[in-house]
C-alpha cells in the first residue's frame, strides 16, 4: 500500500481539479487556451479561439492534460513513484524537482519542435529519473506486460524510446523531447543534492 505524502497528494488533487474544471465545469469560453503552452510566435485556432503564447502558460500547462487517459497515466505514475521520491528528498526539494523538471521539459520541447505543449509528463519523467537515480535496483512492476524490472532499466528504456521517437520524427502528438528534458533535469538535480544511489 502506497502511503501518500503531502506534496504528492496536493499535486494529484490540483491536476485532477484543474483538468475537470477547465474541461467540463467552468463556463468560460476559450479558457483552455490559458492552460496550453504555445510556442512563442506560433498561433492556431481551436474551437473558434486563437491560441497564442501567454506567459501564464509556462506554469499552467503543467497542470492540464489532453484527455482523461493522459491525466490517468501521469497521475498513476506520480502516485506510485512520487511518495518514495518525496520521502527521500523531503517535501521542499521534491516540489522544486517537480516544478523545475516540468519547466526544463517544456524548454527542451520548444527548442527542438514548434507547437503546443500540455501535461505533467515532463515533471513526471523528472520524478522517474530521480527515483531511478536514488533507488536504481528497486524493482518496479510494468503494466504491460506485468513483470518486475529494476528502476534503472525502466527509466533507461523509457528515455531511449523517447529519444528514438523524437529523433525519428514520430507524429504521435507526444512531447518526447519534453520527457527527455524532464528526465535529464531529475537526474542532474539528484546528483547536485548528492542523493544518488541511496540503495
Amino acid at each position: 500500500m502506497v502511503r501518500l505524502t503531502e506534496v504528492v497528494k496536493n499535486l494529484l488533487i490540483i491536476n485532477v481539479l484543474i483538468f475537470f474544471a477547465v474541461r467540463y465545469l467552468l463556463p468560460i469560453p476559450g479558457i483552455e487556451q490559458y492552460f496550453v503552452l504555445v510556442y512563442p510566435g506560433a498561433e492556431f485556432m481551436n474551437d473558434g479561439f486563437l491560441y497564442t503564447f501567454q506567459p501564464i502558460q509556462i506554469v499552467t500547462h503543467m497542470f492540464m492534460h489532453g484527455n482523461e487517459s493522459h491525466l490517468l497515466f501521469n497521475m498513476l505514475s506520480l502516485y506510485f513513484l512520487g511518495p518514495y521520491t518525496e520521502e527521500a528528498l523531503g517535501p521542499k526539494r521534491f516540489l522544486i524537482l517537480y516544478l523545475t523538471s516540468g519547466f526544463v521539459a517544456s524548454i527542451a520541447q520548444m527548442l527542438l519542435t514548434q507547437g503546443a505543449i500540455v501535461g505533467a509528463s515532463g515533471a513526471i519523467y523528472g520524478v522517474l529519473a530521480a527515483f531511478a537515480t536514488m533507488f536504481p535496483n528497486l524493482r518496479l512492476m510494468l503494466l504491460f506486460p506485468p513483470i518486475p524490472i529494476k528502476a534503472k532499466y525502466m527509466a533507461l528504456g523509457l528515455i531511449a524510446f523517447g529519444l528514438y521517437s523524437g529523433m525519428s520524427g514520430s507524429n504521435d502528438n507526444i512531447g518526447h523531447f519534453a520527457h527527455i528534458g524532464g528526465a535529464v533535469c531529475g537526474f542532474i538535480m539528484v546528483h547536485y543534492w548528492k542523493m544518488a544511489n541511496l540503495r
